[in-house]
């Protein structure tokens, strides 16, 4: 097992939920962006998502799109993120989950970017626009070197769909809780409550983690509520730096989402 499995493991065996927390890397700029991946820590995080700042990163609201091109015209680009893992990792054993989409993975070669990704400290991958069937190259290179390759599911995925979409995760199972952008509203608790429900009974023993639209204490509250794994929350932080707000009340909200998952 690696640390995000021994991590849910862990945490399960405490009656908790992971709380993982998303930040772009070079955002506000390379040390600080830093500075706030570890205050996440220090509040009560679990794991981090290093967001890969891309020109187009259609998945993503209008706030995560801003700081990815704040963090490109800082100069941050993907060598550059897997440094900025290698200093982060120096400081923490905690699982570190890098997130970004295909392009930039493609143009480095996928072998060569897993072999950098594992050695300077990362434990997972997210590629949420590569299919779960064109990802069985990039699922090879991930298993020989010993990192998770964490697939996506949504509201709209049929239950055969997310059985083998799980079935080719490793790690955890991001839930997309809503459909569209990040950083916006999750819906009903009760249709939250049965996608979580139907998404667990695909899913079998991989922990689910659900994202999208997850800001508030009692949105964590509900995922804990209905038996989810993990909660994935990443606009609503970054919103709060674009808004000023310094790592010790960056550090204090995660703590208060923490808190609703024990």
């Amino acid at each position: 097992m690696g640390r995000i499995s021994d991590g849910f493991a862990s945490l399960r065996s405490k009656g908790e939920m992971a709380l993982i927390c998303y930040l772009t890397a070079g955002y506000p700029d390379r040390a600080r962006s830093i500075e706030y991946m570890m205050a996440c820590l220090e509040g009560g995080a679990d794991m981090i998502e290093v967001g890969i700042p891309f020109s187009d990163p259609v998945a993503d609201g209008p706030v995560i799109q801003a700081t990815s091109d704040a963090a490109l015209r800082g100069g941050m680009r993907p060598r550059g993120v897997l440094d900025l893992v290698a200093e982060v990792r120096s400081h923490t054993e905690a699982p570190i989950v890098l997130m970004g989409y295909y392009n930039p993975i493609f143009r480095m070669g996928e072998s060569e970017f897993t072999s950098m990704a594992a050695q300077k400290g990362s434990d997972g991958l997210i590629v949420p626009d590569l299919p779960f069937e064109e990802s069985l190259h990039l699922r090879k290179c991930c298993i020989r070197d010993g990192m998770d390759l964490v697939q996506l599911v949504a509201p709209t995925t049929p239950d055969d769909r997310m059985r083998q979409i799980a079935s080719s995760s490793s790690g955890y199972l991001y839930l997309v809780s809503r459909l569209g952008i990040t950083g916006t509203g999750t819906g009903s608790d009760g249709d939250l409550a049965e996608l979580v429900r139907r998404t667990k009974a695909c899913a079998g023993t991989m922990p689910v983690a659900a994202g999208f639209g997850i800001s508030t204490p009692e949105h964590v509250a509900h995922l804990r509520i209905h038996s989810a794994d993990g909660a994935i929350v990443g606009s609503a932080i970054l919103k709060r730096i674009m808004e000023g707000e310094g790592p010790r009340k960056v550090s204090a909200y995660v703590r208060s989402l923490k808190d609703e998952c024990r």
